[in-house]
């Protein structure tokens, strides 16, 4: 399976419908390292708190962290390119109201708060009940009409935490570097084992 055809799996299983060469093109872009980058989307306000996430979400160990593949430049971008501006409107939103909680948590100014209080406020809004988690997903599905204020206000800034998560995701595992050089990378597979122990795969394989 070629890497384009893997970018469309994973975007399609994290809810969005988008171009492979859109997103090659914005990893491309966001592959080098860029000292004091300028967000074009998040602003001045999220941009640290969007570093916080992705460190927490993927953070370094023996292999590279999201804060490594300059993945909050790739969400950036992603949210100011691929998102329809309904989902952008929503996205801010929502960062603003976890930029609200964060402050409130500490006490200051948001851009002031460190990693470990945005992960403890993180931490918050996933140390769910199954119930909980269940009405968080259905509001998800649903959408925001018909939803009360307060219901309203969950629903983007879960909207602002799942984006920031999945995009995450897609960047991280679709990046060059991850595939060739920390998962199994074989540009011409060789022949097909159905059956062998699980002891025999070894890491979770790439593809070319």
């Amino acid at each position: 399976m070629k890497r384009r055809e893997a970018i469309k799996n994973l975007s399609l299983g994290i809810g969005y419908v988008v171009s492979a060469p859109a997103v090659l093109g914005i990893l491309e872009s966001c592959s080098k390292p860029e000292k004091g980058w300028e967000a074009v989307f998040l602003g001045e306000e999220l941009k640290p708190i969007v570093n916080h996430l992705v460190d927490i979400i993927l953070p370094r160990s023996e292999s590279p962290g999201g804060l490594d593949l300059n993945l909050p430049q790739f969400i950036d971008r992603m949210c100011a390119d691929i998102l329809t501006k309904t989902d952008r409107e929503l996205v801010l939103r929502g960062g603003s109201l976890f930029a609200e909680r964060v402050a409130s948590h500490t006490g200051r100014a948001v851009i002031k708060a460190d990693r470990k209080e945005v992960k403890e406020v993180f931490e918050f809004y996933f140390d769910l009940s199954p119930e909980e988690q269940k009405a968080v997903l259905d509001r998800q599905q649903k959408g925001e009409s018909g939803l009360n204020n307060e219901d309203k206000d969950s629903f983007a800034l879960y909207k602002f935490l799942f984006g920031v998560r999945e995009f995450s995701l897609l960047g991280y595992f679709t990046s060059e570097r991850i595939g060739k050089d920390f998962l199994v990378f074989d540009p011409i597979p060789g022949g097909y084992k159905p059956c062998i122990p699980l002891s025999e795969v070894g890491n979770a394989w790439t593809i070319g």
